[in-house]
């Protein structure tokens, strides 16, 4: 009951307070002009060093649903949830160059979405458009697992009912509306600084209360080993580590496709902050790898998720462990850094789909002419739509059908790798062959996750991304992760593809080998003359 948790709530909601205050002062900071377009309202300028950039970045990975699903996955399937922290790992020196390079491009021509890029990179405005309305696709639904984080904190304190959600979400769309993108920037400050002091303290005092780290993992050893599930443990088993690894390599790939990930990027004032960032960020897997053992320490403390309709909710273990371990006032401070971290990857997600709709829908097909004044207005108004939409998706929707939706929007996101991130290095590929590899992708990438059950909980289709190697005439019994399976099938089609257009150039006597050097070195007045027209 809430009467139960009255100082939790009171110092959840005086820290909440305190920050969207914070949202609502940065429209002022560090303000180079008006908020009226989307260099300045979407992406703060372009102006973001170090330090901000990198508290930017690692409040928009690092989110409120990383802070509960990786240990309340953790917790229901033991090493299995683990995959998050390798692939955080090996995701910073694989996008190194990539974001450096993407930063170089999109500064110097002031592309403000991956899908500007595109648009110029192969000169088609259909691609541009495929990628905008997939970027737009796989967010909405990581904007409504956000809510899923806050709700699970505020059932732990035994608030019921979904108005502090919808008012919370009020509030962040006002702030996020009036500041844009430097609302969150500030606000991550006080988010990263109370996730930091929260898992510390965790890490410290709760093995202590239960014990010692030896109690803890042999109570977990204890109840995987009770239970009939072939796939959970403390080790991943033999059938599931190609998934394991796979689902670590495509989450990796995955990551910095997503508009909010590129949006955080291209707010940064110069190369050598990428740089310095990505060096840094990986500090952000450490304190992950301590929050996945969360789930551990929620078993040894013998943890009872909260109800809802009568099946326990998983994304509540942690906060119940807290409640159960903390006293009232730190709890409150813990679950205060739970739902300001909603708040920060919340904002910059729905200003990154609302630029994507902004440049790639409505100045491309419903008005060319757009100012840069009527760019921002339209990109402010659809981030309160996107913010809608995730808030009626969770009031709606089932929230295990809102974590189906996000894994399907990881599938989803990787089929624009082909034309993002390789096209940033390379214009071989023929758009027509990238168009028809997305689409190839999608549709094997999507019927690969309709096929995969989940008999524990009674679902024949979308029960997972584990996609068995027996369904393709393989005598194995290990999965993979179906993302990757449908990228093999996409970056396929669209090589063949290319090699067919080529091919049909090349007999009519057209030069299909003209490239261009794309690597925009800041300062080098040359790169103004880069030709990012396609060959046609």
């Amino acid at each position: 009951m809430a009467r139960d948790h009255v100082t939790e709530i009171v110092v959840f909601s005086v820290l909440f307070l305190l920050v969207s205050g914070m949202g609502f002062v940065a429209a002022r900071w560090r303000r180079g002009g008006t908020l009226d377009n989307l260099d300045e309202w979407g992406l703060g300028g372009r102006s973001f060093g170090g330090w901000v950039t990198w508290f930017l970045i690692g409040g928009d990975i690092y989110t409120a649903y990383t802070f509960v699903a990786v240990p309340a996955l953790v917790f229901g399937a033991g090493a299995a949830g683990f995959f998050a922290v390798p692939y955080t790992i090996v995701v910073y020196p694989m996008v190194f160059l990539f974001l450096i390079r993407l930063w170089s491009v999109s500064h110097v021509h002031g592309f403000v979405t991956p899908a500007d890029f595109v648009r110029a990179r192969f000169g088609s405005p259909t691609l541009a458009l495929l990628i905008a309305i997939t970027g737009i696709v796989a967010t909405m639904p990581y904007i409504a697992l956000q809510l899923v984080g806050i709700e699970a904190v505020l059932k732990a304190m035994g608030v019921n009912g979904h108005w502090p959600i919808v008012i919370a979400f009020v509030i962040l769309a006002a702030y996020t509306y009036q500041s844009g993108l430097r609302a969150p920037a500030l606000i991550a400050f006080v988010k990263d600084a109370l996730i930091y002091l929260v898992i510390i303290v965790a890490v410290l005092y709760i093995p202590a209360k239960l014990g010692g780290w030896g109690d803890i993992f042999g109570a977990a050893k204890a109840k995987f080993d009770a239970t009939p599930a072939p796939g959970d443990g403390i080790t991943i088993a033999g059938s599931g580590q190609l998934n394991y690894a796979m689902l670590a390599l495509g989450s990796a790939m995955a990551l910095f496709l997503y508009p909010h990930s590129v949006t955080g990027v291209l707010a940064a004032r110069n190369r050598d902050t990428i740089k310095r960032n990505m060096a840094a960020l990986p500090a952000y897997s450490l304190v992950l790898g301590l929050i996945a053992l969360l789930g551990y320490m929620a078993i040894a403390a013998d943890v009872t998720p909260v109800m809802t309709d009568g099946k326990p909710d998983a994304n509540t273990a942690v906060p119940v462990l807290f409640d159960q371990l903390f006293p009232d006032w730190f709890t409150g401070v813990a679950f205060a850094a739970v739902g300001i971290g909603a708040l920060v990857p919340a904002a910059i997600m729905s200003i990154a789909a609302a630029n994507l709709f902004t440049r790639n829908i409505y100045r491309e097909y419903i008005k060319r002419d757009a100012t840069e004044r009527q760019e921002a207005t339209v990109s402010k108004l659809v981030s309160l739509v996107v913010k809608a939409g995730a808030v009626a998706c969770v009031l709606a929707l089932d929230p295990q059908f809102s974590i189906d939706l996000q894994l399907i929007g990881g599938v989803i996101i990787l089929q624009t790798l082909p034309s993002v991130a390789l096209g940033l290095w390379t214009r071989w590929f023929h758009r027509g062959a990238l168009i028809a590899g997305w689409a190839c992708g999608m549709a094997a990438g999507l019927w690969m996750l309709y096929q995969i059950p989940n008999p524990t909980k009674g679902k024949e289709h979308f029960g997972g991304s584990a996609y068995p190697l027996d369904d393709l005439g393989l005598d194995t019994d290990m999965t993979v992760y179906a993302g990757m399976l449908a990228l093999a099938a996409n970056v396929v089609v669209a090589v063949v593809g290319t090699l067919v257009c080529r091919a049909a150039r090349l007999a009519d006597g057209v030069d299909a080998t003209r490239t261009a050097d794309y690597f925009a070195d800041e300062g080098d007045p040359k790169v103004k003359d880069v030709d990012l027209a396609a060959s046609t």
